[in-house]
């Protein structure tokens, strides 16, 4: 992949040719890369799942000793510079250590905030001093990390922060609180934000026995009951000068930065859940009987089962797509340049449209998975005696985590907004070229998805031309736009896996031309929806009714047979017991 090609710029997807553009798979792994997945699996088969009950009764010495295990494969140091005893692998490895660790919902959370919002302000913003002093510590597991943003008055508007800090000779004094703060029961260094003067938005790093810092009880939660969750407390706590993080007034370049790397390690976490609870409804499904046959035998059945492993597909052929950009983008600077820090966040601020994709769409797959497996499973799926009961309740959090779903969808539509009015993102309003129908497998896919950005690039640039950048205030246009582009990147992302899996001749490339049809079958009617809702929301009268023909100028795709497709998914996953297109 090139990430110089001049087309590749977040959003970029809706504007070029479907497949124009580079696109990583997962069938492109390295074997290094593959080696380090295959480790994280071994370590999540024999530490991680067989202590699940145990994990989930918030056993705060097991959690410490099995990050500690992490940290001695060197789980934790993936991208901690190598200087300070890290690994400094790509963004790929990580992938791939996130969706195996993702299969315990609450280790995974634990291990997603050290790793992620806890030790990465530090690798990026901390200066060298620091990074020596805590980096090899985090990266062994001897400390836990912990990132201090929410406040009871301030959740998504995170700069309405009221904890406030002020500087007394060579001491900084801190007061007031933070809630909801993962791995605030055993962490041993905290990522706090605070306004330095009530004004200036600022990080600072807070260690566990600092004067005046307190945690309280654990909080009692509807899932992942085995993370560790508490509020924080700072009474005129104390902390020297040079535990200042980054500069003073820039914390929300921190805050916001690393947020938006835990969109995606988020977005991975959630699609290893997934293919646990595939497994398992699997399982259950082939040995349950009703009027004399397993119940896997029943169309209704299988549609559950083929729209899991069409989900997964997705998210996968998503995943390791923007996961790609990241780290063709991240490689070029290397940490012995002085600005790399900043090389690699011009990077996570470039594709933070995707970042919020991702999350959001992986969070909500997993949503449904979830919800189909108890149906599935039936009364017995509402039990707590068997697995959906326990994914249905943790899985909730991932619709919150790293930015509530609505906060990133206004940061997708707010993205493509400013990008057309700064003229990197021209969206046509227009009903000319029409694409045509191509020859290959999956002509009618392709054909479908260059119709859907025709759609939406119409309907967004037609309401853009009235309302500017003020659109984004109506929240529920800019939700519809933001869902387009969601649909879209999407469905193009499988359908380019699926059409270089045909053309390697993979053993599994009927199976991925299949899911990839599935959802672009959905998708593509989902896009000319919103598109249509989008209009009516800014056109009135006579625009309104010329917009609408327009956009059935773009109607052309024929719906292909969803039964024959899902039965035929459906075959192959009870054949193989399990989601097949295994990396390593």
């Amino acid at each position: 992949m090139d990430m110089t090609h001049e087309t590749i710029f977040g959003g970029s997807f809706l504007l070029t040719p479907i497949g124009s553009q580079p696109q990583f798979t997962p069938e492109e792994l390295s074997e290094d890369a593959r080696a380090v997945g295959q480790a994280a699996r071994e370590f999540v088969d024999g530490e991680i799942m067989p202590k699940d009950a145990e994990i989930d009764k918030l056993d705060l010495d097991l959690t410490k000793e099995l990050l500690r295990k992490a940290g001695q494969l060197g789980l934790l140091g993936l991208e901690i510079p190598e200087a300070y005893d890290g690994m400094d692998l790509d963004k790929l490895s990580g992938l791939l250590v996130l969706e195996e660790l993702g299969r315990q919902a609450s280790f995974s959370v634990t291990y997603g905030a050290h790793t992620g919002i806890g030790t990465l302000p530090i690798v990026y913003f901390g200066n060298e001093q620091q990074k020596a002093k805590y980096l090899p510590k985090l990266g062994s597991g001897e400390w836990g990390a912990a990132y201090a943003l929410t406040e009871p008055g301030a959740g998504s508007d995170a700069m309405n922060s009221k904890t406030v800090a002020t500087l007394e000779g060579e001491t900084w004094v801190l007061n007031g609180s933070k809630m909801w703060i993962t791995n605030a029961g055993f962490a041993e260094v905290f990522v706090v934000f605070a306004k330095v003067d009530g004004r200036k938005f600022t990080a600072f790093i807070v260690e566990k026995d600092d004067p005046g810092f307190s945690t309280a009880t654990e909080e009692h939660k509807l899932g992942i009951k085995g993370s560790s969750t508490r509020a924080l407390s700072f009474d005129n706590c104390r902390i020297p000068k040079d535990r200042l993080l980054g500069e003073i007034g820039r914390g929300h370049r921190i805050a916001f930065g690393i947020l938006a790397i835990g969109r995606f390690k988020l977005g991975a976490g959630c699609n290893g859940i997934a293919k646990e609870v595939l497994k398992y409804t699997l399982k259950y499904t082939g040995e349950r009987t009703q009027f004399g046959k397993t119940i896997n035998n029943f169309g209704l059945i299988r549609k559950y089962l083929a729209d899991m492993a069409t989900r997964i597909f997705v998210a996968e052929s998503m995943n390791f797509r923007t996961i790609g950009y990241l780290n063709e983008g991240m490689r070029a600077a290397t940490w012995d340049q002085p600005d790399a820090a900043k090389q690699k966040m011009d990077i996570m601020d470039e594709f933070q449209m995707e970042a919020s994709i991702m999350k959001v769409w992986d969070s909500e797959a997993l949503g449904f998975i979830a919800d189909d497996s108890v149906q599935c499973f039936g009364g017995y799926g509402f039990s707590a005696e068997y697995p959906p009961e326990k994914i249905y309740r943790d899985n909730r959090i991932n619709r919150l985590f790293e930015g509530t779903n609505e906060i990133n969808r206004l940061i997708i539509a707010g993205q493509v907004f400013k990008k057309f009015s700064n003229h990197t993102l021209p969206l046509r309003k227009d009903t000319a070229e029409l694409p045509k129908l191509g020859t290959g497998p999956l002509a009618r896919a392709e054909q479908a998805v260059e119709l859907a950005k025709r759609q939406a690039q119409y309907a967004t640039a037609a309401c853009l031309e009235i309302a500017g950048q003020k659109l984004i205030e109506n929240q529920e246009a800019a939700a519809r736009v933001a869902d387009m582009v969601t649909e879209i990147y999407t469905m193009e992302s499988a359908v380019v896996r699926a059409a270089k899996m045909s053309a390697a001749g993979h053993r599994w490339a009927e199976l991925a031309r299949d899911c990839a049809e599935i959802h672009v079958n959905e998708g593509c009617g989902k896009v000319q929806n919103l598109a249509r809702l989008l209009l009516a929301e800014v056109l009135e009268a006579g625009a309104l009714d010329q917009a609408m023909a327009d956009l059935r100028a773009f109607d052309l795709y024929v719906p292909v047979a969803g039964a024959k497709l899902r039965d035929r998914v459906a075959a192959q996953l009870i054949e193989k017991g399990a989601y097949p297109i295994e990396h390593y």
